[in-house]
């Protein structure tokens, strides 16, 4: 009798129920991290925005307007590609007065909160029907 070799490998079974496993959690960790970046990016242009006011009131301060103000950036992040771009508008009073605006582009459209503004008073609205933006 020839003595017996013991085989070893994966079976196809065993492979199929990785596959299965990687599967699942991919179908459950894809969502949350895209939902994390999105939020990342809304964080990262709110605080650009409140950088663009600071820079905004300074200019008041020098020049008793917000009229003729230019924005030293325009989107955010400030290089890259951009996934908020900025708008301000001003009125000339009196009193003068600034609204800022970001409006969500690329990958970042899909964002439920929509545009978010800020204003000279410090209010803050979004045009999504998401709560909690701000």
């Amino acid at each position: 009798m020839k003595p017996s070799r013991k085989q070893s490998g994966v079976t196809l079974i065993e492979l199929m129920i990785v596959v299965v496993i990687i599967g699942i959690l991919v179908a459950v960790a894809y969502p949350s991290y895209t939902e994390h970046t999105r939020k990342t990016r809304r964080s990262e242009a709110q605080g650009n925005m409140l950088e663009l006011a600071s820079y905004l009131e300074r200019y008041y301060t020098e020049n008793s307007s917000y009229s003729g103000a230019a924005l030293p950036f325009s989107q955010s992040p400030i290089t890259g590609t951009a996934s908020y771009v900025f708008t301000l508008s001003t009125t000339t009073g009196p009193p003068s007065t600034f609204t800022l605006t970001a409006t969500p582009v690329g990958n970042q459209s899909s964002d439920g909160c929509g545009s978010m503004s800020l204003s000279h008073t410090g209010s803050r609205a979004h045009t999504g029907s998401e709560a909690g933006c701000w």
